[in-house]
């Protein structure tokens, strides 16, 4: 019996581990498209001395 649950157990890991691989992307409009190879990168934000929000080239900011 032990030996049946274990079998039982293994195959509904199985089974439910594919479809979770299989995340499908899509658009804004919510149409499925073809999953793009790798995140797309986040913009830099910088800050000033302050605080306050600046152009990361400007004298004194920071990465945020």
């Amino acid at each position: 019996m032990k030996a049946l649950s274990f079998i039982v157990a293994a195959a509904l890991a199985v089974s439910t581990a594919a479809p979770l691989a299989a995340a499908p992307c899509r658009d804004a409009k919510g149409k499925f498209i073809k999953c793009p190879e790798k995140a797309p990168a986040k913009k830099q934000v910088c800050k000033d001395a302050k605080g306050k929000f600046a152009k990361c080239g400007t004298p004194g900011a920071k990465p945020a």
